[in-house]
């Protein structure tokens, strides 16, 4: 849909688009930044190019990626809130209904978890980009670092919730590992990014 179409959708009171699809949007255009930097960046020399091109062949994956990301979002709380009116009036439905809901839940997590994931990388591009990209284009590398990781704290955030309703403790204790392994990498490459920044 038109930017203006997404906005209105998201500012109204239906629960989807929400912050999930905020968050995917975010990385689109930290992504859409990357490409638009390493296409100015790609003409100083013959190594350069190469590099250049091959980030900004990435970043366009990743973008795809991240817009569809935008609808999963929206259609993975959908389902959450589909398991939820199943009917409960009899035992059974309500074992099967509870079961539904569990997994609707471990489902929700999956787009947050590819939103932080690509944001990752977005930030690994972005770090590179500002030592050796275009440096006319400083101001947009670091705003497209900045979105990626708004983008991936966005991620782990609903990650967080869902995870706050899923009973399987295996299961949580897997996304727990993750999100901390997340975290560090991020951490590093968002400490590095702003010392570059500093000294620009």
């Amino acid at each position: 849909m038109e930017i203006q179409q997404f906005l209105d959708h998201l500012s109204s009171d239906t629960p989807t688009p929400g912050g999930g699809c905020a968050s995917a949007l975010a990385g689109a255009l930290s992504a859409s930044l990357i490409m638009m930097v390493a296409g100015l960046s790609s003409k100083k020399g013959q190594s350069e190019n190469k590099e250049m091109r091959g980030i900004k062949k990435r970043a366009r994956v990743i973008r795809q990626k991240l817009y569809r990301a935008i609808g999963e979002d929206a259609q993975s709380f959908d389902a959450v809130m589909k398991a939820f009116r199943l009917p409960k009036d009899k035992e059974k439905e309500r074992l099967y209904r509870s079961r539904r809901i569990q997994k609707a839940y471990q489902m929700a997590t999956v787009t947050p978890q590819k939103v932080c994931e690509l944001s990752v990388q977005l930030l690994e591009f972005s770090k590179l980009l500002l030592k050796k990209g275009n440096q006319n284009a400083f101001s947009d590398t670091g705003v497209a670092a900045y979105l990626a990781n708004a983008a991936l704290e966005g991620g782990m955030l609903n990650i967080r919730i869902n995870l706050g309703a899923i009973k399987g403790e295996l299961f949580k204790k897997g996304k727990e590992r993750l999100i901390r392994r997340l975290l560090q990498k991020r951490d590093r490459l968002i400490g590095e990014i702003q010392e570059e920044i500093k000294s620009y």
